[in-house]
C-alpha cells in the first residue's frame, strides 16, 4: 500500500468495528474513522485543498487531530502539524515557509491564512445538506448510498509524494523542516510494526504529543497493523492514564523517558500492577537513565522493553529490547527492519573495524528516510547523501550486529585524552538524594584540553554542600570522569521530549 491513509482505509473494510483511535473524549472505529476522513477530505477539497496544498494544523492531542492530517493526506495535500501553544511567531513562520492554504486550530491566531476550527469541523453535523451538492456527500444523514465510497474506489496519494513536513526545534534551536513521502511513512510505520512485534489486538497508549515525530510513527505503526490508539494529553493527571489503561485494556505504551520519570515519581511502582498486561513499551526520543532502565525491567520482568533510536530525518532506526538483551551499556539494539547502520568518518570514509577504540559516526539508509529539507538543498546535501542520514553520533558495530553509540560528537568531551559521555556522569550523579536534574558540558582547560563541567537542580527543600558533594561524586565515578565544575541552577534546560538542550549551558545557543 502506497499510504497510511490507505491502509486505514482499507482496515475499515477488513474489521470495520474495532477500535481505530481513541482519547478521553471520543473513541473511533475503523469505519467511522473512515467516515470522518473521507467526508472530512471533501470538505477541504470544496475548500481548495489538494495535492501539494500545504495545512498548517495546531496539535491538540485527540482524534481529531488525526482525523485532519490522513483527510489532508487524502486528498494529496501536505500535513504540518505544529505543537501545541506555539507561539504565535512560530506559527506565522512556519505557515509562511510552507505558504498555508489553511491554517487550523482551536481558535484563529490571525496569521493572515485561511482559518478552520478543528473541534466543529471533526463534527459531522457541520457537513449539512443545505451546504454541499451531489459531488460533494457529507454523510451526515445516512442517507447517501455512497457514501463513503469503498477505499477500492479512491485514487490514494502515490508513494512519492510529499505527506508531512515536520519543523522540529532541536536542542541548538534551529528550526528545519523536515519534508517527508508517504513511503516514508511506510517505512517507519513497519520498523514500528516488527521492531516491537506487535500483535494484530495491540492496543497502545500514547502520551507523547502527536505534532512530533516520534508520538504520530508510534500512530502509524498501529494504523499499519489495523490496531488501536489512545492518546492522553502527558500523564500529569496520572489517575488518569491509569483509567484509560483500564478501561481500553492497553497493552502497550509508547514515552519519552521524562514520561517515565515522571509515571514513576507521581505513581511510584504501581506501573507494575499491570505485568500481566503489557506486552511492550517503548522508549525513545532521549537517552534513557540506567537507573529507570533497571527499574521498569525489575516491575515489567516479562514486557518487552524497547528503547528506539532515531531521527525526525530517520525514524526508529535501530531499537533494543533491554528486557531481553541486559548489560550491554551504550548499545542501541540491531537495525530496524527497512534499516542499514554504517560508520564513517568525518570525511565520509567507512570505517571498516570500528570498535570502542576506533569510532566513528553513525549513519542509517532505509526507506524511512527523510526526502530532504524542505526549500534547504544545500542544508540536505550537508545531512544526505546516497540515502545515508549522517548523524553527529560517535559510536561502533560489534561483531554480532549490535549499534553502540557513545554520544554526541559535539557533546563529547576529550578529558585529556579520554573520550568522556555525559551521559556517563549524569546516570551517576542522579544516584543522589539531593539531584532532581543535572546535565553535563564541556568547558575549555589549559592542561587537559576539554574538562567536564556539572549543572545540578536540587530537589525541593534540599541543600547544597560543596565539599560533601564532591565526596558523593568521587564515590560514584572514575577519577578520570570527575567534573572540572559544579554549579546549581534552577532548571536543566530540556526539549519537550527531555532532550537536555546543552548548548543553553555552554552559551552556545542560537
Amino acid at each position: 500500500m502506497s499510504s497510511i491513509v490507505e491502509t486505514m482505509a482499507r482496515h475499515s473494510l477488513s474489521h470495520p468495528d474495532k477500535l481505530c483511535l481513541a482519547d478521553p473524549a471520543k473513541a473511533l472505529t475503523y469505519k467511522e474513522m473512515w467516515e470522518c476522513v473521507y467526508g472530512l477530505s471533501q470538505k477541504l477539497a470544496s475548500m481548495g485543498i489538494d495535492r501539494g496544498s500545504a495545512v498548517a494544523v495546531e496539535c491538540n492531542q485527540s482524534v481529531d487531530f488525526v482525523v485532519f492530517e490522513l483527510a489532508i493526506q487524502l486528498n494529496g495535500g501536505i500535513f504540518v502539524p505544529l505543537e501545541k501553544n506555539a507561539a504565535r511567531e512560530r506559527m506565522a513562520e512556519i505557515s509562511q515557509s510552507v505558504d498555508a492554504k489553511l491554517f487550523v486550530s482551536k481558535k484563529d491566531p490571525n496569521l493572515g491564512v485561511p482559518y478552520m476550527d478543528i473541534n466543529r469541523s471533526t463534527d459531522f453535523s457541520c457537513f449539512s445538506c443545505e451546504d454541499r451538492d451531489d459531488s460533494n456527500s457529507c454523510g451526515a444523514c445516512g442517507s447517501c448510498e455512497s457514501f463513503p465510497p469503498s477505499p477500492d474506489d479512491i485514487d490514494f496519494p502515490e508513494t512519492d509524494w510529499t505527506s508531512e513536513i515536520m519543523f522540529s526545534t532541536g536542542t541548538t534551536g534551529k528550526s528545519k523542516g523536515v519534508e517527508i513521502s508517504h513511503g516514508n511513512c511506510i517505512g517507519v510505520a513497519e520498523n514500528v510494526k516488527h521492531g516491537t512485534c506487535m500483535g494484530p489486538d495491540n492496543v497502545e497508549l500514547i502520551p507523547m504529543p502527536i505534532s512530533h515525530s516520534y508520538g504520530i510513527r508510534r500512530t502509524y505503526g498501529n494504523l499499519l497493523n489495523g490496531s488501536s490508539v489512545v492518546f492522553i494529553d502527558g500523564v500529569i493527571m496520572i489517575k488518569r492514564m491509569f483509567d484509560l489503561i483500564d478501561r481500553y485494556g492497553v497493552t502497550a505504551i509508547a514515552m519519552a523517558p521524562a514520561i517515565l520519570s515522571i509515571i514513576f515519581k507521581l505513581s511510584g511502582d504501581q506501573i507494575g500492577d499491570y505485568k500481566n498486561q503489557l506486552d511492550y513499551i517503548q522508549l525513545g526520543s532521549a537517552p534513557l537513565p540506567e537507573e529507570d532502565k533497571l527499574r521498569l525491567a525489575k516491575l515489567l520482568p516479562h514486557t518487552r522493553l524497547y528503547n528506539f533510536y532515531g531521527s525526525t530525518e530517520s525514524g526508529c532506526a535501530c531499537l533494543l529490547d533491554f528486557n531481553k538483551t541486559p548489560g550491554k551499556p551504550g548499545c542501541i539494539g540491531k537495525p530496524a527492519v527497512n534499516a542499514h547502520f554504517a560508520v564513517f568518518d568525518e570525511n565520509r570514509d567507512p570505517v571498516e573495524d570500528s570498535s570502542p577504540e576506533n569510532l566513528g559516526l553513525l549513519a542509517s539508509s532505509g526507506s524511512m528516510n527523510m526526502k530532504g529539507y524542505w526549500k534547504e538543498p544545500e542544508l540536505t546535501k550537508e545531512t544526505m547523501d546516497d540515502n545515508y542520514i549522517y548523524t553527529k553520533d560517535l559510536g561502533y558495530i560489534d561483531e554480532d550486529g549490535y549499534v553502540y553509540m557513545l554520544g554526541r560528537k559535539d557533546d563529547v568531551i576529550n578529558y585529556g585524552g579520554v573520550k568522556v559521555a555525559p551521559e556517563e556522569i549524569e546516570t551517576s550523579v542522579r544516584k543522589s538524594p539531593l539531584v532532581r536534574d543535572c546535565a553535563c558540558v564541556p568547558i575549555d582547560d589549559p592542561l587537559t584540553g576539554q574538562a567536564p563541567k556539572l549543572f545540578i537542580s536540587l530537589e525541593d527543600g534540599a541543600s547544597y554542600d560543596a565539599r560533601q558533594f564532591k565526596k558523593f561524586l568521587s564515590e560514584v565515578l572514575d577519577a578520570s570522569k570527575l567534573p572540572k565544575a559544579v554549579e546549581v541552577i534552577d532548571e536543566i534546560p530540556r526539549t519537550y521530549n527531555g532532550k537536555i538542550q546543552r548548548a543553553k549551558l555552554t552559551g552556545n545557543y542560537k
